[in-house]
């Protein structure tokens, strides 16, 4: 048996900062976000700010480059909107503010942001999303709808995709199909409250394509940490999905 306190977690599902509406823990900084780190044993997270959500993409993009700056620990994720209204940068330039930002991965809030997440909307960034492997994070409970992830992946196949915040209980039906069709298709599990869940996902599907994530502050990064800490799976499969698939993807 392997030593439970020797999985190494890198969460690929938080944010800080303050939101526009109620939360029951909302965690204002970066600072605070490390301090719940340290509290639940997370060596590192792919983190984004709230702002990026509630106010506009673009300043909460800069807000959140800011603050993940002084901390190694913290990978940023940025979110993008159509440019047709010259909101953001070239594609080219806006990668190249990236990574030297240290940001990895990018979200979308179609239904917030009040736009179509496809091809006509969407397309030049979704190409270049899909060329350059760079992971897209689409959150059930942020407003992308389990039919335009569907549309979208049948318009962009190569699109390396996370799918996150897919409620509890589970959602198989729903994101297997998309994992037996769609080869950069990933599931995160901070709402995979499901007894068996983790053993049953990976023994159809292999571990390579599911992610360690708490959805903190929303949810408790212990919850999930706990249940793969206990999962009836492989070591490998464990720290795999604990750190090792967010590293792959990110390294890209």
């Amino acid at each position: 048996m392997t030593d439970l306190q020797a999985l190494r977690f890198f969460d690929c599902n938080t944010f800080f900062g303050l939101p526009s509406g109620r939360s029951v823990a909302a965690v204002p900084t970066a600072d605070g976000l490390l301090a719940e780190m340290d509290r639940a044993g997370v060596a590192r997270a792919l983190a984004w700010h709230i702002a990026q959500h509630d106010a506009s993409p673009w300043a909460g993009n800069a807000l959140l480059a800011e603050a993940i700056r002084p901390h190694d620990r913290l990978v940023g994720c940025w979110t993008i909107l159509p440019n047709c209204a010259r909101e953001f940068p070239p594609p080219a330039d806006f990668f190249a503010a990236m990574a030297a930002a240290r940001v990895a991965a990018l979200r979308v809030f179609p239904t917030s942001h009040k736009y179509l997440l496809n091809e006509v909307a969407m397309g030049d960034w979704l190409a270049a999303l899909s060329e350059r492997r760079i992971p897209l994070f689409l959150s059930l409970r942020r407003g992308v709808e389990w039919n335009a992830i569907y549309a979208l992946l049948a318009e962009f196949p190569a699109l390396t995709c996370v799918i996150c915040d897919h409620g509890p209980w589970g959602a198989d039906r729903l994101f297997r199909p998309l994992l037996a069709r769609y080869p950069n298709v990933h599931v995160e599990l901070s709402q995979y409250m499901l007894d068996g869940g983790i053993e049953a996902l990976v023994a159809d599907h292999g571990a390579e394509r599911i992610l360690f994530g708490s959805g903190f502050p929303e949810s408790y990064m212990g919850g999930m940490m706990l249940a793969l800490r206990h999962a009836q799976i492989p070591d490998a499969a464990k720290q795999a999905i604990a750190a090792g698939n967010l590293e792959r993807l990110l390294a890209w």
